[in-house]
C-alpha cells in the first residue's frame, strides 16, 4: 500500500529549482527590458494602475505641508511687505532717474550731433539642460534660430552677464557660460574706466582679468562692466567684481581675480540680447592673393623702370657711334695734310734697302721720329 500525502501537504518543486528558475526569469526580464524595452506597457498600465494608491498614500504629508504653510506668522508677512516695498519704491526712484538721464543724454548728443546708441531687444529663454561634457561650462536653452536666436548673442539675467550663445539649432541653443575656460569678454573697471579683458578659469569657480598692468589703479571691490567696445555686448553690463590682486615685482602684468555678480548656475530664465549696433565695420585685411598681385604689379613696374633706362642709355650711345663715323669722316678728308709725312716714310724705306738689318731697324725709329707732324 502506497502512501500518498493529502492535497494539502503537497509541496511540488523543491525550493532551489524555484529559486533557479525565477532567477533566470528575472535575469530574462532585465535583460529583454534594458535591450528592448519589453516592458515599458507594462509599466506604463501599472503607474496608471497604483496612482490612486500612490495620492491616497501621500495625503498625509499633503495636509502636513499645507498646515505648515499656514502656520506662517503675521509678522513674517508684514516684513517681506515693507522689504518689497522698499525695494519699489528704490527702484521707482531709479527708474525716474533713468528716464531723466535718457532725456538728458538725448539733448546733449543732439546738441552734439553724436549718434543715437545701438538698439538693444530681448528674448526670454529657459535652461533646459546642463552639457554632458564635466570639463566645460556650457547649458542648453529652449530657443533657436526660429525664435531669432543669433549665434554670438549675449546671455543676461537680472544681475548681469551670464554668458554667450556659441552655437544656434533649429529649436535650441547652446550658451557658453561666463566662467567658461574658453570665453572671454571685454570689460572696463567702473570707478576708474580702465578697460581689459576678462577670461573663464579651467575650474569655473572665478575669473581672470587679464593684461592689467602692475601701475593700474585696481582695488578689491570694483565692479566690472562691459565696456562694448567690441560690438557684441551693450555696454554697460555688469559682469563681475574684484576679490584679489596680486602684484609681483618680476612680471609686467598684475593677477586680478574675480567672481561673477550674476548666479552662473543658478538663474533658470534669461534673456538672450540682440544687440545691433550702427558702427562702421572694420577694415579688412589684404589677402595674400591681392597681396601677391600688388608684388607682381611693383616687380612689373620696377621692369619697366628698367628697359626704360636701358632704352634711354641705347639712345645716348647711339649719337656717340653716329659722332665717331663723323669723325672718321672728317679724318678721312684731312689726309692732304699728312701726305708729306707718307712720302717721307716711303723715302726711308728704300733708302734703307742696301743696309744691314740692324741699321735698317736703327732707321726705322728715325723714319718715325721724322714722319711726325
Amino acid at each position: 500500500m502506497e502512501y500518498s500525502p493529502p492535497p494539502l501537504f503537497k509541496q511540488g518543486p523543491s525550493a532551489l529549482v524555484r529559486l533557479i528558475f525565477f532567477v533566470v526569469l528575472s535575469l530574462v526580464l532585465l535583460v529583454s527590458d534594458a535591450r528592448f524595452n519589453t516592458l515599458e506597457i507594462v509599466r506604463g498600465i501599472l503607474g496608471a494602475g497604483l496612482y490612486p494608491l500612490q495620492r491616497a498614500a501621500l495625503v498625509p504629508r499633503d495636509l502636513f505641508m499645507g498646515a505648515a504653510d499656514l502656520a506662517v506668522t503675521s509678522s513674517q508677512l508684514r516684513s517681506e511687505n515693507t522689504q518689497l516695498h522698499a525695494k519699489n519704491l528704490k527702484l521707482a526712484q531709479e527708474a525716474n532717474l533713468a528716464a531723466s538721464l535718457s532725456v538728458e543724454n538725448a539733448h546733449l548728443r543732439a546738441l552734439l550731433q553724436l549718434s543715437q546708441h545701438a538698439s538693444t531687444q530681448s528674448i526670454p529663454v529657459e535652461i533646459q539642460y546642463d552639457t554632458a561634457d564635466p570639463f566645460t561650462q556650457k547649458i542648453v536653452i529652449g530657443s533657436g534660430s526660429q525664435q531669432g536666436i543669433h549665434n554670438g548673442a549675449p546671455v543676461v539675467s537680472e544681475d548681469g552677464v551670464v554668458g554667450q550663445v556659441t552655437r544656434v539649432f533649429p529649436l535650441q541653443s547652446e550658451v557658453s557660460l561666463l566662467t567658461d575656460k574658453d570665453q572671454a569678454v571685454p570689460v572696463q573697471v567702473l570707478r576708474t574706466g580702465l578697460r581689459s579683458v576678462i577670461y573663464g578659469t579651467p575650474k569655473g569657480d572665478a575669473l581672470d582679468l587679464r593684461f592689467v598692468p602692475i601701475s593700474a589703479d585696481v582695488v578689491v571691490g570694483d565692479e566690472l562692466v562691459t565696456s562694448g567696445l567690441d560690438g557684441v555686448y551693450p555696454p554697460g553690463l555688469p559682469v563681475a567684481r574684484v576679490i584679489r590682486v596680486d602684484k609681483q615685482a618680476d612680471t609686467a602684468f598684475a593677477r586680478v581675480i574675480c567672481v561673477p555678480v550674476a548666479a552662473v548656475r543658478g538663474a533658470r530664465q534669461m534673456l538672450v540680447l540682440r544687440y545691433q549696433t550702427d558702427a562702421p565695420p572694420r577694415p579688412a585685411e589684404p589677402e595674400p592673393a591681392s597681396a601677391a598681385k600688388d608684388a607682381k604689379a611693383k616687380k612689373g613696374a620696377k621692369g619697366t623702370d628698367k628697359g626704360a633706362s636701358k632704352g634711354a642709355d641705347k639712345g645716348t650711345e647711339k649719337p656717340d657711334s653716329k659722332a665717331a663715323t663723323t669723325g672718321k669722316a672728317a679724318d678721312a678728308k684731312a689726309p692732304p695734310a699728312e701726305t708729306k709725312p707718307k712720302a717721307a716714310e716711303a723715302k726711308a724705306p728704300a733708302a734703307a734697302a742696301g743696309k744691314p738689318a740692324t741699321a735698317r731697324a736703327a732707321s726705322q725709329p728715325r723714319a718715325a721720329q721724322g714722319s711726325k707732324p
